[in-house]
């Protein structure tokens, strides 16, 4: 694992998918001591049954489990998200009008597809599509002095997740200093991908509640959850987000979501002596970055370089006569 600052271990990562929802039905375990859990249930066995939360697989002995509740088609209906009205913004999309809210458990199944895992020789973190056709954002100090690299993906297939590896990943630019970079899947049989919204970190206030979905670890589809402590916490000459959402080494590169299911920062850092204390890289900063992104444009004829410098103008080349 990669250390992202001499202060600092890596940080987090999420997922996202702002589509609409089909109308498939849920179940409910009601299981012993007053417990449920409420999901898709992908396998009824004689001694287990495996239950989808979104976020994770479950399996549930069925010693435990009292009885099975479903959902009806109307009542589940009721509770999809609704249409959300987009624009696109360059190379990102953001809602014209907000989003509404919703718990953190609606929303990890909503958005699940839209984060990843990214893999390089040296280690690993977490990162999130922006296209539908495989741009991803992760941090730089995932991919550093690295250039082979491979992505995982979960996608939905008939109810069911399948975990694909893609290993056909080109950098398209980065950042080191803002701690960022743009990749692109590029394999030729790749499907379509589930995609962020970009949101505004200038709307939260202090206090709001935040979420997180990534790697920590390794552990793939690990939701975190916490508030918002700063907007502005200074550090090394630039401002981030400080939350008391857990992050880990894994998470790196991953996204940091409001309740509306938007993404408003990229966490990237922990402080090491203490918990509750994690960052992000505002979403104002990923913006600025993804509408520049020729100018930080990486230079594949010379990979130790993370910057592409262009040619002088013709005019300010000396010819002969």
């Amino acid at each position: 694992m990669k250390s992202a600052r001499v202060t600092a271990t890596h940080a987090i990562g999420a997922l996202v998918v702002l589509l609409n929802v089909g109308s498939v039905a849920a179940e409910t375990l009601q299981l012993r001591d007053n417990a449920a859990v409420t999901g898709r249930i992908l396998a009824d066995k004689k001694d287990q049954v495996v239950i989808d939360l979104g976020y994770t697989v479950l399996t549930v002995p069925r010693a435990e489990i009292i009885r099975v509740v479903k959902e009806s088609e109307s009542d589940v209906r009721a509770t999809a998200l609704p249409a959300i009205q987009e624009a696109r913004a360059g190379l990102y999309a953001v809602a014209t009008t907000p989003p509404p809210e919703k718990p953190v458990r609606e929303w990890v199944q909503l958005l699940g597809e839209s984060v990843v895992q990214v893999r390089a020789p040296s280690g690993l973190g977490s990162g999130f599509f922006v296209t539908e056709d495989g741009h991803l954002i992760t941090n730089f100090h995932v991919i550093e002095g690295e250039t082979k690299l491979s992505v995982e993906v979960y996608h939905q297939r008939n109810g069911q997740l399948e975990r694909r590896s893609y290993k056909d990943v080109r950098i398209v630019a980065m950042n080191k200093f803002a701690d960022l970079s743009l990749l692109k899947v590029e394999d030729k049989d790749a499907p379509k991908f589930k995609r962020v919204l970009l949101g505004d970190p200038g709307s939260l206030s202090v206090g709001e509640r935040v979420f997180a979905i990534g790697s920590p670890l390794g552990l793939e589809r690990t939701v975190t959850e916490g508030i918002l402590s700063t907007k502005t916490r200074q550090m090394g000459g630039a401002l981030y987000l400080q939350t008391t959402a857990q992050i880990n080494p894994g998470n790196s590169g991953g996204p940091l979501f409001n309740l509306r299911g938007e993404v408003i920062g990229v966490t990237n850092m922990k402080l090491t002596f203490g918990e509750g204390l994690g960052f992000a890289i505002p979403g104002d900063e990923l913006k600025y970055f993804l509408n520049h992104r020729d100018a930080f444009a990486y230079d594949n004829d010379n990979p130790s370089n993370p910057f592409r410098y262009l040619e002088p103008p013709s005019r300010m080349r000396s010819t002969t006569p």
